[in-house]
């Protein structure tokens, strides 16, 4: 990674414009007018039945000190997160897509992959687990959805592109995330444990931190995010679920 490019934690999620724009700008370009017009639509069908599934599966974790998204993991009422989420927390509640809150307890956490799992108690039924892809199959070029709790507003959906896979990346606390992908969705303070998924609507990633430019400040660099690639997510989830 570029050393003049720092990363930063965020722990929402937030917003950045990528294609439907473009291709409803081609709708009523000539001859072709008609069947670009009927791209648009059933693309902007897929982003909207993506969200709709989705967004049930992705959770709003609240601790003393901040707010940040998770993921339904499994039909246990598993979570998965960011470690740094949840990091010296005492006390956890989840609020649900419909607005409900629960507790939930710390089942483990791996410090040096940024990840934890944590149990919902009291949710029932308890929301659908997310369906998490085979990360190894994602190209550069596919399109991406973050899908988080930016600022506290719940299912918050930003879209953008994967850019870059396999990225080690460093975050503050010494950590460093092997094989990240690199996305141009916007993420924002929040994100931190939320979806990064694809067009099937399958996790793919979960965002951990964004690129801060040193010559605008410190300031976010914008469309640079990273995440963990869902391969990692499940190993290391299934680990920390059998208590190794």
């Amino acid at each position: 990674m570029n050393n003049n490019v720092r990363t930063h934690r965020r722990r929402l999620a937030a917003a950045a414009g990528v294609t439907l724009a473009a291709i409803a700008a081609l709708a009523g370009c000539g001859s072709g007018g008609q069947s670009s017009s009927n791209a648009s639509q059933s693309l902007q069908s897929k982003y909207v039945s993506v969200v709709k599934n989705v967004s049930s599966s992705v959770v709003l974790i609240q601790t003393q000190q901040d707010l940040g998204s998770g993921i339904v993991y499994d039909a246990q009422g598993d979570v998965v997160t960011n470690a740094h989420v949840v990091a010296g927390a005492t006390k956890l509640t989840v609020t649900l897509a419909g607005g409900k809150q629960v507790p939930a307890t710390l089942v483990g956490s791996d410090k040096s992959n940024d990840l934890a799992v944590i149990h919902m108690t009291g949710a029932t039924p308890s929301p659908a687990p997310a369906t998490f892809a085979d990360s190894s199959k994602i190209s550069v070029g596919d399109i991406a959805l973050a899908i988080g709790n930016p600022l506290g507003l719940h299912s918050s959906v930003t879209e953008g592109i994967v850019s870059s896979v396999d990225r080690s990346v460093s975050e503050p606390n010494g950590v460093t995330v092997s094989s990240a992908i690199q996305t141009s969705a916007a993420i924002n303070p929040g994100n931190s444990g939320g979806a990064l998924v694809d067009l099937t609507g399958h996790v793919i990633g979960v965002p951990t931190v964004t690129a801060l430019d040193p010559q605008l400040g410190d300031s976010q660099a914008s469309g640079i995010g990273f995440a963990i690639s869902s391969n990692q997510v499940k190993t290391v989830a299934a680990r920390i679920l059998a208590g190794q």
